[in-house]
C-alpha cells in the first residue's frame, strides 16, 4: 500500500522548537555582477582546473590586443583593466610561457566569467 510521505520540520534537538530558515534579501536579489574584473578560467573536460604555470592570454578586439595578463597555476586569469558586465565581445588567446598559442576563444558580450573547456 503506497503512503504520501511527510517532510518532518526541523527541530532543534534540545529545544523541540521548529527552526525557521530564511534568507536576506541582500542574498535574494543581486543588483550587480558578483566579479568586478573579467574573469577566465581554463579547465578540462571534466571541470578540473589546467595547472597554467607560465602560461598568459590575450584579449583581442577588432585585430589589435586589447589586454594581456598571466595565469595562476589553478587555470585562473584576471584581466583588470576589463571591467564586467563587458560591453564589447572578445577573442582570448592563450599561450604557454615560450609563446606557443593553445587556444583561441570567442567571449561574448555582458559577461563577468568565462570558461575555456579542453
Amino acid at each position: 500500500m503506497a503512503s504520501t510521505r511527510v517532510k518532518p520540520s526541523l527541530k532543534a534537538s534540545s529545544t523541540g522548537r521548529v527552526i525557521k530558515r530564511s534568507v536576506p534579501l541582500n542574498l535574494i536579489k543581486q543588483s550587480g555582477p558578483i566579479f568586478s574584473r573579467l574573469t577566465v578560467v581554463w579547465v578540462a573536460n571534466n571541470g578540473v582546473p589546467f595547472d597554467t604555470t607560465g602560461f598568459f592570454a590575450q584579449l583581442v578586439r577588432n585585430n589589435r590586443v586589447v589586454a594581456t595578463a598571466a595565469f595562476d597555476r589553478f587555470g585562473v586569469v584576471r584581466f583588470g583593466s576589463i571591467q564586467t558586465l563587458t560591453n564589447v565581445s572578445y577573442t582570448i588567446r592563450t599561450f604557454n610561457a615560450n609563446g606557443v598559442l593553445f587556444r583561441t576563444r570567442f567571449i561574448p558580450a555582458r559577461v563577468e566569467t568565462f570558461a575555456i573547456i579542453g
